[in-house]
């Protein structure tokens, strides 16, 4: 009898902490669009994206702590305009011969009501590494109706200087090297 009375409590404690873990989340390539704004020659606002990302989310909610790693296929790149897509691969802005990914890794930070409001960490672009922090404007996480998985989805926001990342075009001619990077991301819970 005395056996049981600890048993119990300790099959509660074991219950408990597997609710409590932390879970992984895989990045859905398909519903995840890192995006960005950029002055072209101070006239107009170009924007453009990279199709093709892949990475993993691991979120503990209940210690109020994560990590994110992302790659991009910088050749993904799309603006929607084929002679500037093919210039933008080329080596006077991400030189993609050279540089065919970027990378993002960070720590997620500032929970309000268990979800992250910012991701602190750095950007790797053309070769460089710099400290970047995303502000999260929206996180949210729901059941997948078909994978029968946990999904959670954010929107963040994060504006950098692109030569401070050695991308550099125009710049002799005055134009504005401020990027603002949006990124548009779901990610699945692993399989167990």
């Amino acid at each position: 009898m005395k056996s049981l009375k600890y048993l119990i409590p300790l099959a509660f404690l074991a219950s408990t902490a597997a609710v409590a873990a932390p879970e992984t989340y895989e990045i859905d390539p398909s519903h995840t669009y890192p995006s960005f704004e950029a002055s072209h020659m101070g006239v107009s606002l170009w924007r453009g994206k990279f199709n093709s990302s892949s990475g993993q989310v691991v979120l503990d909610k209940a210690k109020g702590a994560g990590t994110v790693e992302v790659t991009v296929d910088v050749n993904s790149i799309d603006f929607g305009h084929d002679k500037m897509n093919e210039h933008a691969r080329g080596a006077d802005l991400f030189d993609v011969a050279k540089y065919p990914t970027a990378t993002y890794k960070g720590k997620l930070e500032g929970f309000v009501d268990g979800n992250p409001t910012k991701v602190v960490g750095e950007l790797t672009l053309h070769g460089v590494t710099k400290p970047l922090e995303l502000k999260i404007n929206s996180f949210k996480c729901i059941p997948h109706p078909m994978l029968k998985r946990e999904l959670c989805g954010a929107d963040a926001l994060a504006t950098f200087q692109r030569d401070a990342f050695g991308i550099s075009a125009g710049k002799d001619w005055g134009f504005s090297m401020d990027v603002t990077l949006r990124i548009q991301v779901e990610a699945v819970a692993k399989a167990k």
